[in-house]
């Protein structure tokens, strides 16, 4: 089974030179709450990451309200993204001119699918930034998710049931695993609904115990079609289905359960969660409310909003859907990415790129 091989970035981005003449691929992935950005080089179990970077832009700020890209959140996020051109133009220039440059792909999901302005903000973006921005659905939106989890897929798994809780939606995968094969997407749903636009629309309700109960309930109600049709609950009660889940509010989650002093990403991503592990940090996120999820080290005031949002999404999943445990995966679009472009790129030894 595969896994990323990550070095620790450093404050600064690294200097060109260290990427010689090795092919450098990048992933910059323009979300409803974040931008990120991965540069990384292949390696024999996955890639070297060389650079990184994630800020908080708020594309989405508003847009359940009025339908569109705010100018304010649209200027935040191509300054976000003149930060990720500008490092990956610095790779390239550090490549030397043979060594093809950095082969990179950038895309926006669920705020420029949704908003009316959403194709007029790409092109702007493109012309100030000179990426390549384009909008995925989000067949490939869940497409991308898997191919980065892949890797934590464990070998005895027949099924894979994964979910990424975003700022603007929700994306849940339901994918067939065969040993020594890349795992195949059997069915996929996003729900439009995610940490930012849930925030905005019930943010004080979910500090109640009854109106967090009636957001997990309509949540879940929106779940039930999917089941129905792929009857996920009886393939769990068969056994062999594993469940991963690749978005903050997990990975905030298990730094409540490991009761880490600060986010540390080596402890957290790939880390297996049993039912009353996930059950005890629900309750405990819920318990601190909002000026204690604020304090919390793996939180802060940035995110704290985001926070139970992101739970209620996750319990109606965790209560519709009761596998085991739940793996935890700190990665993302931006790895899945990087590893579809490495592996389309001819002459890069491939081995260890899916589970």
């Amino acid at each position: 089974m595969g896994s990323l091989v990550t070095s620790t970035p450093p404050a600064k981005s690294a200097h060109p030179r260290r990427g010689g003449r090795r092919p450098v691929f990048g992933g910059i992935d323009l979300g409803t709450n974040n931008c990120r950005m991965l540069l990384g080089t292949p390696a024999p179990d996955g890639f070297h990451v060389l650079d990184s970077f994630s800020r908080v832009v708020r594309l989405g700020e508003g847009l359940y309200e009025t339908g569109r890209l705010s100018p304010v959140a649209m200027d935040r996020a191509i300054a976000s993204l003149r930060i990720c051109a500008e490092r990956a133009q610095r790779w390239a220039e550090g490549l030397g001119a043979g060594a093809g440059g950095v082969r990179l792909r950038a895309i926006a999901t669920e705020a420029c699918r949704q908003a009316e302005n959403g194709a007029e903000f790409i092109a702007a973006a493109r012309a100030a930034t000179g990426l390549p921005l384009e909008i995925i659905n989000a067949r490939e939106e869940a497409e991308l998710a898997v191919e980065s989890c892949a890797p934590l897929i464990g070998k005895a798994v027949r099924r894979a049931l994964l979910f990424d809780i975003g700022g603007g939606s929700t994306e849940i995968a339901w994918v067939r695993v065969q040993p020594g094969e890349a795992p195949v997407l059997i069915g996929y749903l996003s729900l439009p609904i995610g940490v930012v636009t849930l925030s905005e629309r019930c943010a004080t309700s979910c500090y109640s115990p009854a109106g967090f109960s009636r957001l997990v309930d309509d949540i879940a109600a929106m779940l039930r079609p999917f089941e129905a049709v792929h009857r996920i609950g009886e393939e769990i009660r068969r056994g062999g289905v594993q469940m991963l889940g690749t978005s903050g509010t997990v990975t905030t989650l298990a730094g409540v359960s490991l009761k880490l002093d600060r986010y540390r990403r080596g402890l957290v991503d790939g880390v297996a969660l049993n039912r009353q592990a996930v059950d005890a940090a629900l309750a405990e996120a819920r318990a601190l409310g909002r000026d204690g999820l604020s304090r919390h080290p793996c939180i802060g005031a940035e995110r704290v909003d985001f926070v139970l949002p992101g739970c209620a999404i996750f319990a109606a999943i965790h209560e519709l859907w009761q596998v085991p445990e739940l793996i935890v995966a700190d990665r993302g679009l931006r790895e899945g990415m990087l590893m579809r472009l490495i592996r389309a790129t001819p002459h890069i030894h491939r081995r260890s790129y899916h589970a």
